[in-house]
């Protein structure tokens, strides 16, 4: 059976997998999974004194396009507003960036693709 449970439990292995993948370059985990008014945020993350929000995009293969493809204005807009939710909920002033880590292909032959600074919050 393959339903919104498969994908979700899908969903949150991979997102346990770039977190790990992330740690491993440098990055600190704050939280993951992070419900906020309007969105998401898929990994919170430190980089030195930066707050890093990372959206993670996975696909098994190519078929429906690169994970990249699917960071639109539209989904950038909600994951601003996302933050903007989880800094004021947590109090919190500091630097922070965008980053989208795209994942693509199957456990345990996956590649990651990491963008920094991949939007601005203008």
């Amino acid at each position: 059976m393959n339903g919104p449970s498969d994908a979700r439990a899908r969903g949150e292995a991979i997102e346990r997998l770039a977190a790990d993948w992330l740690a491993a370059h440098g990055l600190v985990l704050v939280a993951s999974n992070q419900h906020a008014k309007g969105g998401e945020l898929d990994l919170v993350m430190r980089d030195d004194d930066v707050l890093v929000f990372i959206e993670v995009r996975h696909r098994a293969d190519d078929r429906h396009g690169h994970p990249l493809e699917t960071i639109t204005p539209t989904k950038q807009r909600r994951l601003i507003k996302a933050a903007r939710f989880y800094l004021q909920r947590n109090r919190l002033s500091c630097a922070c960036r965008f980053d989208v880590l795209a994942v693509t292909g199957q456990p345990p032959a996956l590649e990651f693709m990491w963008v920094a600074n991949a939007f601005d919050a203008h």
